[in-house]
C-alpha cells in the first residue's frame, strides 16, 4: 500500500512541477534548429536602446523547441544563438513578430543564411522590403568596387561619373523606401523601415508615409515613434 502511495505521490509531484514550469503568453514560436543538440537561444526586446533578454529556449538533446511569450503588438524582436563559441555575426538574426502562432526554422552551420520564419503577415511584408534592400546593396558594391579601381587610374571623369551613380541610388533607395511604406501602411513595417532606413529623409517623404498609415498602424509603438519623430524635425527645422 505505502508503494502505491508513494507511486502516486511521485506522479502528482511530477504533474505540478509540470504545470509549474509551462510558458504562457500570446506569442507561440515553435521550430526547429537542425544540428544544434545543445545551447541556448535568447529572445530580446530592443527597450530604449537596451537588448533585453525575454525568452530562453533551451536545447538539450534534440534540434526542435516550442516556446511562448508576451509581446504588447507587433515589432522587431531578435534572435541570439548561444553555441558556446565566439560571438559572430552568425549568431544573430531579427524577425517582426507579432502575437500568434508562428514558427521558426534554420540550421546550426548557416544560422542566419537558413533563416525562415513564418506566421507573421509583418514578417513576409518585411522580407519583401529586404529583398529590394539587397539589390540595393548589391549595386552599391558594384559602384565601390569601381570606385577601387578608379583609384588606381586616377580618371577623374571617371570619378565624377561614379559619384553621380551613388547619389542617384541614396535616392532610389530613399524614393523604393518611401513608396514601399506607403503601399504597406496597413502593415507596421510602414513605419518601423522609415524610422530605421530613411530617417532623414525630406519631410514631405516622410508625412506621406505618416498619412497612408492605418489608424492601427498610426496607433502603434513604431507609428506614434514616426509621427513624434516627423514632429520633432518640424519644429528643429523651424528654429
Amino acid at each position: 500500500m505505502m508503494k502505491k502511495i508513494g507511486a502516486i505521490a511521485l506522479v502528482l509531484l511530477t504533474i505540478a512541477c509540470n504545470k509549474t514550469i509551462e510558458k504562457e503568453g500570446n506569442l507561440h514560436l515553435t521550430g526547429t534548429v537542425e544540428g544544434l543538440k545543445k545551447g541556448n537561444i535568447y529572445v530580446q526586446q530592443l527597450k530604449d536602446t537596451n537588448l533585453v533578454i525575454i525568452d530562453t529556449i533551451k536545447f538539450e538533446g534534440k534540434s526542435s523547441f516550442d516556446t511562448k511569450f508576451s509581446i504588447d503588438e507587433p515589432q522587431m524582436l531578435y534572435l541570439y544563438l548561444d553555441r558556446g563559441q565566439t560571438n559572430s555575426i552568425d549568431n544573430n538574426l531579427s524577425f517582426f513578430a507579432e502575437p500568434g502562432e508562428m514558427t521558426f526554422k534554420t540550421t546550426l552551420k548557416e544560422f542566419y543564411a537558413n533563416a525562415k520564419f513564418t506566421g507573421s503577415k509583418n514578417q513576409e511584408v518585411y522580407e519583401k522590403y529586404l529583398s529590394i534592400k539587397t539589390n540595393l546593396g548589391n549595386e552599391n558594391a558594384e559602384l565601390l568596387a569601381k570606385e577601387l579601381k578608379n583609384l588606381k587610374k586616377k580618371d577623374p571623369n571617371s570619378a565624377v561619373k561614379i559619384e553621380s551613380e551613388k547619389e542617384k541610388l541614396i535616392i532610389r533607395k530613399y524614393l523604393y523606401t518611401a513608396n514601399f511604406a506607403v503601399v504597406n501602411g496597413k502593415s507596421e513595417v510602414a513605419p518601423y523601415i522609415a524610422l530605421t532606413e530613411i530617417p532623414d529623409a525630406n519631410l514631405k517623404l516622410m508625412d506621406t508615409i505618416q498619412k497612408s498609415m492605418s489608424p492601427k498602424v498610426a496607433k502603434s509603438k513604431y507609428g506614434k515613434r514616426l509621427t513624434e519623430w516627423i514632429n520633432e524635425r518640424k519644429q528643429n527645422e523651424q528654429e
